[in-house]
């Protein structure tokens, strides 16, 4: 018996160390770029070309495909206090916003190295709903979790621009993304229950009952 309640506290020890590893305290710099007209490649190519894509700054740069009015977003790695330096000339860039977040280390993730599509989810939650947004966010990532799905990165908002967090689930492909639909009604149902949700149906309608307002986008890596 003593055994078995051993194995059973290393497993849920396992489990929550895995719940929180989508979240944490390593520091970005989140920048939206919008490309001033004709110039998106122009712009892209002068990011690349200041290094910010090199394997040592460990910085993800992902190009919107469908959702918000942006074309880019950056995260890069970013000390605390760290001057908001521009990242290209700004004859390239007609809109762009920046804010300090904290996040998990998207280097030790290996969805994420993988990734070729992401889903981004922003949020601007409801007075007095912070909290209970990103307990959402981690009751949605149990869900998720429990499915076989990719879970979601957690950001959160540390300066800056006006989002008080935001998520990013990594994806190996469009067909990847779409594979949810192949999950049965029963399955899903469960896991919803499982994860703290009154129903599957539910999940929707609780997480904008926290909200303000929310923006999603789909977007692929930029290499």
């Amino acid at each position: 018996m003593r055994k078995l309640a051993l194995c059973l506290s290393l497993l849920l020890l396992s489990s929550s160390a895995s719940a929180q590893s989508m979240s944490g305290d390593t520091v970005y710099r989140m920048t939206l770029l919008r490309a001033a007209p004709g110039r998106l490649l122009d712009l892209v190519a002068a990011l690349r070309a200041s290094g910010v894509l090199a394997p040592a700054a460990k910085s993800l740069l992902l190009r919107h495909a469908q959702g918000d009015h942006w074309d880019l977003m950056l995260l890069a790695p970013s000390a605390p206090g760290t001057p908001l330096l521009p990242l290209a000339d700004e004859a390239l860039v007609s809109w762009q916003e920046d804010e300090i977040v904290r996040g998990p280390d998207l280097a030790a993730l290996e969805a994420f190295s993988g990734g070729t599509l992401f889903h981004a989810e922003m949020f601007h939650a409801l007075p007095g709903k912070r909290a209970e947004l990103l307990k959402e966010r981690e009751m949605e990532n149990a869900y998720l979790r429990r499915l076989g799905r990719p879970t979601n990165a957690i950001f959160v908002r540390g300066s800056g621009a006006s989002w008080d967090s935001f998520t990013l689930g990594p994806y190996r492909s469009w067909k990847h993304y779409a594979e949810r639909d192949d999950i049965p009604r029963e399955k899903a149902a469960e896991a919803a229950r499982a994860a703290g949700f009154q129903s599957e149906e539910a999940i929707g309608p609780y997480l904008r009952s926290l909200l303000l307002d929310h923006h999603d986008s789909l977007l692929t890596r930029v290499k």
